[in-house]
């Protein structure tokens, strides 16, 4: 089944949780439009943060089969697989990105990234704090 390194796995949840409480990204108010402000916006605002910048060479670094295992053990952990649908859900994300660019710049896009691969482990029976003590 999963054969990315649940090390690499708890890397990304751990670089994308700072990413989320760092910055408050999904609760940043838009000054020059209010009550307009949409992802984009914020994911142009963060463009630069350090933290973004380090989770996306971290991704970068990755295989595209690597990116293809935890784009699909992200749809697992919001429930767009199954666990039993593993096979289904790694293939899915191979047909639909055919590069490195663009499954990082998909993963950077998902603003509960950090829950949602947390989930899927938990889904495919690992232990979330075990993976990440391994790496702390």
């Amino acid at each position: 089944m999963l054969e990315l390194s649940t090390d690499k796995v708890a890397q990304v949840i751990i670089r994308a949780r700072e990413l989320e409480s760092r910055t408050g990204a999904w609760e940043l108010p838009d000054r020059l439009h209010p009550g307009e402000e949409t992802a984009d916006m914020v994911l142009e605002a963060l463009r630069n943060d350090p933290s973004r910048l380090a989770l996306a060479s971290f991704l970068n670094e990755m295989g595209r089969d690597e990116l293809c295992q935890l784009v699909a053990l992200m749809w697992i952990g919001r429930g767009s697989f199954d666990p039993e649908e593993w096979s289904e859900a790694l293939e899915t994300a191979r047909e639909e990105y055919a590069d490195v660019p663009g499954l990082a710049r998909y993963l950077l896009e998902k603003p509960l990234l950090a829950e949602h691969l947390e989930e899927g482990l938990e889904r495919l029976g690992f232990s979330v704090e075990e993976v990440e003590a391994d790496v702390r």
